[in-house]
């Protein structure tokens, strides 16, 4: 409602200052009125001319009057003028009457407080490199043209096919760094931070297209799996998968005749040359500012890197040069989909900041749609089969599953679509509720856990109670798990649709209670992320307690030196402490601990305990920033040797210039230290970049120093990879070792020997150091008693879980509950600055409303058939059951409706039958199980 969406559109130029900018925006003819349009299509159906599809990569073809994808926002079709021929018949065929061939460029100016840029990138273009044979190869595609390729809207519908001769390749190679780090061919000596992990992402979807049959080998130099749960993956593709890993740099593509298989010439990793041949050859291309973004950011005066990325501050990662206007996403640097979306929550509460005073000044409110009350009718049933592309139809017979479900009682309509959530289909279902006079609805597609919001919505504008709702996972809990046996897989789908008839046909309108929000928040953790995210809350106006278990603000960044940009930690980190304790409504509580929670989303309550005195404070929000530690390592020697440290015991002799570091002439850095094990299987993603920003330090103070970094993979991802580059110019020596034959250290005639076999030579390389750092893992707190408290889980890490992986990482499962910095995953200062300022930004979104409303599908008791046995009370793990303490059913067991999750744990545990659960009572289980 309070989002305008101006599509087609670009910036002309912008003027003022932060809270009275000018911008004005030109948006360009579409010859089609996006108000009138509804997407139906029936143009694009009988248009006579074809173009090419530049959403498919260029790989297919589309009518040149065009929508680019079923889910684009506004669904609003467009007219290519340098392919239309002025025929005249889609205007014929419009019954909306949205065709304007007369359409022009309109200008709009706007009057803004702040400005935000989240323009992305784009991907590199590899046809200058000839010795890869892209554009004169056919079987030579881009990594996104194989996801189109993968894709079930892509130009082959999903099927693996190469484009040469669309048939199914056999051997598929893809090669890394392809317009990254090279500063030989394109100039682009950064590393994209993406391309590792899709390249192993496409390679395990391309198995699972293609079968197990398939050989897949990624040619790469450092692989950089270094985000959460990413080196998991990577080890599942290896082990499982049977993906190759081949560390080499392709040095020749050339074709095959006749075949047109693809030979690629390689050095191994022993410095043997050898050649392959492959069916099909990916090139992970990565990403770069296009001119057009480069020439926005003139207008708007900001200031780029020399990558010509958006120049940013580690303290303030999404400011730019320029007051007023923040940035977030790729243009700021390379950066994947959760890091982009943690970068957008921090710009957008950077933004809430700067305006906090003008709140709610121009806010417009959603029209409600009345509810149609449907007590005592028939049950008139919809089912909305979705394909989901190749996720489902690639194994499950949706066609069949359709027609299946429309002989099914109650159902009055069923359909299928290619992507039941696109904003198409949402408007389709809305009308069709109200023409086909439906009261219950099923969609039977993906997770609940995604998408069931997004169709009870859905449900809400059609006027219809969200809770007569039922939606079943037939991708998660079928196609996926049953892809190598697609019969199977249909008649599972076929059960789960009639389970849920059977279910939707009991189902009754729910209510949601509704509960007040205490304006005022607790962030827990006093390290940088802690801090920055309890300084927005507060500046944004709600009154704010930030508890800190020890006895001073900062955290790890106490023990840190520089940023690897250069930038003095501890001066900014004083700016940052000082700001908090001066800010009015914040209010820092040292050496205290969180020892009670109570409460709930919106009505917090929780004691902090002092040691002296326990406080107790009443609050909306929570945030959870309570950090991570240092590893101490056993081995390498470790304690047993003053000159072996670890990383941040060498920073501490940089901070206080200790003279130790002038008697040293070598020293030697040990990577991966606890990391990347088995008992701790994760990267910890800053050790790297830490290491060689040290070994730097090291060379500026003597020149002259031998500097080695002992590695497996270096991770040096986005621009940090100048830093690395930086590194071995200034004569750092990088020496990779296999985990299977790491370092040895040893004391020998008074010194210190470090041991490493050298992966080009093949032999044993022995180092006499003055100086052995230890890059350590980061280990989280795993505080149990907290987790327990708020409700909130961890990871097989000991991290704790997010919401979602790509879409909820600064926020958890458990409403009101939100997280950032090293308590979710080791990160650098401005990664845990902006996640820090992200998890404000979520919770501002509660504060900011006066009531929210809880879940109907909440369990509830009788007390008549109550025994006051208290199984309830003892196994519920969000502590909503309680006793009655007065009255006539004192003793009995009762229902908080704001604390239940719905979870069903005390219904099945009840054993006098007491307990039911609304949504999903006894009656519907057993038609459910009936049904099967």
């Amino acid at each position: 409602m309070n989002i305008d969406i101006l599509a087609n559109s670009e910036i002309e130029s912008v003027q003022g200052e932060q809270g009275y900018f000018e911008v004005k925006v030109r948006t360009k003819a579409r010859y089609i009125d996006p108000q009138a349009c509804t997407g139906c299509g029936e143009c694009a159906a009988h248009c006579p001319i074809s173009a090419v599809d530049v959403y498919n990569q260029s790989m297919g073809e589309r009518r040149a009057i065009y929508i680019d994808y079923a889910q684009a926002v506004p669904l609003s079709f467009a007219i290519d003028q340098e392919a239309c021929i002025g025929c005249g018949l889609c205007e014929k065929m419009c019954l909306a009457g949205a065709i304007k061939y007369d359409d022009a460029p309109q200008q709009n100016t706007l009057q803004v407080g702040s400005i935000t840029l989240a323009v992305g990138t784009r991907t590199f273009d590899p046809s200058g490199l000839d010795f890869l044979g892209y554009g004169r190869f056919p079987n030579v595609v881009t990594s996104a043209e194989f996801e189109r390729i993968l894709s079930a809207s892509g130009p082959y519908f999903g099927h693996l096919m190469r484009p040469l001769d669309r048939e199914e390749p056999r051997k598929i190679a893809w090669l890394q760094c392809v317009g990254s780090r090279d500063t030989n061919n394109c100039g682009n000596a950064y590393c994209s931070s993406v391309c590792c992990m899709y390249a192993v992402k496409e390679a395990v979807i391309a198995k699972e297209h293609a079968g197990g049959d398939l050989d897949c080998a990624v040619f790469y130099m450092d692989m950089r799996t270094y985000g959460k749960d990413f080196e998991r993956y990577y080890d599942q593709a290896r082990e499982e998968e049977g993906v190759r890993f081949i560390r080499s740099r392709v040095h020749t593509i050339t074709e095959v005749e006749e075949s047109g298989d693809l030979e690629l010439s390689f050095v191994d990793d022993a410095g043997r040359m050898q050649s392959e041949v492959f069916n099909m050859v990916v090139l992970s291309v990565g990403l770069e500012t296009s001119p057009q973004t480069l020439e926005l950011a003139e207008k708007f005066g900001l200031e780029v890197t020399d990558n010509r990325f958006c120049r940013t501050s580690t303290f303030a990662p999404i400011a730019t040069s320029r007051e007023g206007i923040t940035v977030c996403g790729a243009f700021q640097g390379p950066k994947d989909i959760p890091s982009s979306v943690v970068d957008a929550g921090a710009a957008a509460s950077a933004v809430g900041e700067a305006l906090a005073s003008a709140r709610f000044s121009e806010t417009r409110t959603k029209e409600v749609v009345p509810e149609k009350n449907v007590q005592g009718e028939r049950p008139s049933i919809g089912v909305f089969v979705c394909k989901c592309g190749s996720n489902i139809a690639g194994v499950i017979d949706v066609a069949g599953v359709r027609d299946y479900a429309a002989k099914l009682p109650f159902v009055d309509y069923v359909t299928d679509n290619l992507y039941t959530c696109s904003q198409n289909t949402q408007e389709d279902m809305a009308e069709i509720i109200h023409e086909k006079n439906l009261n219950r609805v099923i969609v039977a597609s993906c997770s609940p856990k995604t998408h069931e919001p997004l169709f009870q919505e859905t449900l809400t504008n059609a006027g219809i109670n969200k809770y007569l709702f039922s939606m079943v996972n037939i991708r998660n809990q079928d196609s996926w798990v049953h892809r190598n046996n697609p019969d199977l897989a249909t008649e599972k789908a076929k059960d789960l649709v009639r389970m849920a008839v059977s279910n939707v046909a009991l189902k009754e309108p729910l209510e949601e209670p509704e509960l007040g929000i205490h304006q005022s928040a607790l962030v827990i953790g006093g390290g940088i992320s802690g801090m920055t995210s309890a300084l927005s809350l507060a500046r944004q106006g709600h009154d704010t307690h930030l508890v800190e278990q020890s006895s001073a603000l900062g955290g790890q960044a106490r023990f840190l030196y520089k940023t690897w940009k250069g930038e003095d930690i501890q001066s900014h980190l004083q700016e940052l402490i000082a700001a908090v304790q001066a800010e009015p409504g914040l209010q820092v509580h040292l050496q205290t601990s969180v020892t009670q929670v109570d409460g709930f989303v919106g009505n917090f309550t929780s004691t902090l305990d002092n040691g002296e005195k326990e406080q107790t404070v009443t609050h909306g929000v929570t945030v959870m920033a309570t950090g991570a530690g240092e590893l101490e390592p056993a081995e390498y020697g470790y304690g047993q040797d003053a000159r072996i440290k670890t990383a941040l015991e060498l920073d501490r002799l940089f901070q206080t210039d200790d003279p130790e570091l002038k008697s040293v002439n070598t020293a030697v850095f040990i990577q991966c230290v606890g990391s990347r094990e088995p008992e701790r299987p994760y990267c910890s993603r800053v050790c790297c970049t830490h290491s060689i920003q040290n070994a730097l330090e090291l060379k500026t103070r003597n020149p002259a120093m031998n500097v080695y970094v002992l590695h497996r993979d270096i991770r040096t991802y986005g621009e940090k990879e100048n830093l690395y580059n930086q590194a071995r110019q200034a004569g750092v020596l990088f020496i990779r070792y296999n985990p299977e034959d790491k370092p040895v250290v040893q004391p020998k005639d008074g010194n210190l020997t470090v041991t490493v076999t050298d992966p080009i030579l093949g032999r044993p390389l022995e180092i006499q150091t003055d100086l052995l750092t230890l890059a350590t893992a980061i280990v989280p707190k795993r505080d149990e008693q907290l987790a327990n408290f708020f409700k909130i889980s961890h990871n097989d890490d000991g991290f704790f879980a997010e919401r979602h992986a790509k879409m909820g990482p600064a926020e958890f499962a458990t409403d009101g509950m939100f997280l950032c910095g090293l308590a979710h995953y080791p990160k650098s200062i401005d990664e845990s600055i902006a996640q820090g300022k992200a998890a404000a930004g979520k919770a501002i979104t509660l504060l900011a409303q006066e009531v929210i409303h809880s879940s109907g599908e909440v369990a509830r008791v009788d007390p008549m058939y109550c025994s006051s046995c208290g199984v309830c009370v003892s196994i519920c793990p969000y502590s909503a059951p309680s006793f009655i303490e007065e009255g006539r059913f004192a003793g009995k067991a009762q229902i908080n409706p704001s604390l239940c999750k719905g979870c069903g744990l005390c219904a099945a545990s009840c054993r006098s039958g007491a307990i039911s659960l609304r949504g999903s009572d006894n009656r519907q289980i057993y038609a459910m199980i009936e049904a099967i």
